[in-house]
């Protein structure tokens, strides 16, 4: 059951009323920063946190009209964090800010004042919250655009990687963690197969300070007990976690990203030495390095890194499925990330002594709901279907589907040039009968006259490329 629309809508559309008078770059950070505070005098003790005399919502509350309502804000921000070290540094503190409209703000004060994150459905103060602060992260991502993409990954996709590998126990990473949705859905995911609070240890790195604060409230306002280090960093050129070998990983690490720090003797380039000009090959690499013993990991991806030729990159992907590496490839539709129109992909990888000689392809493309004109979901149905299929091969009892999924042999691999496309091993779905409702049959067409509408913009950008490259 999830929590009352109103109460989301109520609290959002109170936020808007700080927007304008905050920089837009410090919107985000404030507006999540007051819900915080809020749940945390609504929930003391019972969230684990200790609000010290003073820095409670009613003590805000009693000076929203002084005109100074934002240095009381923000002393309270600093007595929370005192309180509990785990919010150390995390909290924003510019309330009191010349540039910041002071009557807004107390007008916000007041309106979040009336909202109450206890006695809903039943539900904890920390669920409520849990819901208001993800519906916020999402929000904002889509009004973000492109940066929005820096910090939050859609559920959806999330959701995929988390049924896919079940993470149950064990240690979980996320080499490029933006807010830390990927750790929520894996404790969601625990607590919903009758696991514990602690049955997956959380280790996460975020490069970007802004984000790395988003992810360590995301984390305090869920109960998961993480470790993000002590601040923010670039995973590449300081390794957070240098000893860890992860259960699992799940990550969304950025699309071909060009300037990274590259290091040619590093010790993670097992398979080779990721090109300067994109970093697809140097995380995967590094995450691949992070598995411990019978690891998994679940990766978007973009699409170039299944069948890219450079020949760096050809020869990585080629030496880590030889390696048995790669244990299933996941073709995703167009539309799933507002963030960007770069089509993506999902690796599953798999570290163990256990490796089937095999490679499941699965072909989504067609699969997901439009909510909007411009934004692609995968239904609850869509991800059991995905999540069905892999465990079905997982568990020795798979079938292929014509236009769906199929496992393929090294061999058959090796003979499409390691490229790891799903479009090419696949095949097309058999015929449709007379006997289909028209409606079902139309339905079916458009969707498959959409997802070749993708691919050809991409086969279209890639020869782009190229040609670029040649006159370059």
């Amino acid at each position: 059951m999830s929590t009352d629309p109103d109460l989301k809508e109520v609290l959002w559309k109170a936020a808007d009323k700080l927007r304008g008078s905050v920089d837009a770059a410090h919107y985000r950070d404030f507006v999540l920063g007051l819900v915080f505070l809020k749940y945390v005098s609504d929930s003391s003790g019972e969230g684990g946190f200790r609000v010290p005399p003073g820095a409670r919502w009613a003590d805000l509350a009693a000076q929203a009209r002084s005109g100074t309502v934002g240095t009381a804000i923000d002393a309270a921000m600093d007595a929370v964090m005192r309180a509990d070290p785990m919010l150390a540094g995390v909290l924003p503190k510019h309330f009191g800010r010349d540039g910041v409209d002071q009557r807004r703000l107390g007008e916000l004060v007041d309106l979040i004042g009336d909202v109450r994150f206890s006695g809903h459905g039943g539900k904890s103060a920390r669920d409520v919250l849990g819901e208001v602060y993800e519906y916020f992260l999402e929000k904002f991502a889509r009004a973000e655009g492109k940066r929005g993409g820096e910090f939050y990954t859609p559920s959806s996709v999330v959701k995929v990687l988390v049924e896919i590998l079940e993470p149950y126990k064990g240690r979980v990473y996320d080499p490029c963690c933006g807010s830390g949705g990927m750790f929520v859905q894996a404790e969601k995911f625990v607590l919903s197969h009758r696991g514990r609070l602690g049955d997956i240890a959380v280790h996460g790195q975020e490069a970007n300070e802004r984000t790395w604060r988003l992810a360590k409230m995301n984390l305090a306002v869920h109960g998961i007990r993480g470790d993000l280090s002590t601040r923010w960093a670039d995973t590449f050129y300081e390794d957070a976690h240098p000893q860890l070998q992860a259960d699992y990983v799940l990550a969304n690490p950025p699309f071909n990203m060009s300037d990274w720090y590259r290091d040619t003797g590093d010790p993670r380039w097992r398979f080779g030495v990721p090109p300067a000009a994109n970093a697809n090959f140097a995380w995967i690499q590094h995450i691949v390095a992070k598995l411990g013993p019978g690891g998994a990991a679940g990766v978007v991806m973009a699409n170039g890194s299944m069948s890219s030729t450079q020949s760096a990159e050809l020869g990585i992907r080629a030496a880590m499925v030889e390696a048995g590496l790669v244990s299933c490839i996941v073709a995703l539709p167009g539309r799933l990330f507002r963030s960007t129109p770069i089509p993506a992909c999902l690796w599953f990888l798999h570290k163990g002594t256990d490796t089937r000689n095999q490679v499941l392809f699965i072909d989504a493309r067609s699969m997901g709901t439009m909510i909007d004109r411009t934004e692609r979901v995968f239904t609850d149905a869509d991800i059991a279907e995905i999540a069905g299929t892999y465990r079905s091969w997982r568990d020795g009892a798979h079938s292929d589907v014509p236009g769906f999924c199929y496992a393929a042999g090294l061999d058959e691999v090796r003979s499409h040039g390691h490229v790891l496309t799903p479009g090419r091993y696949v095949g097309t779905a058999k015929a449709t009968t007379d006997d289909e409702p028209i409606t079902d049959r139309v339905e079916h067409l458009t969707k498959e006259l959409f997802a070749q509408f993708e691919e050809s913009a991409r086969l279209d950008q890639v020869v782009r490329t190229e040609l670029g490259r040649l006159d370059g």
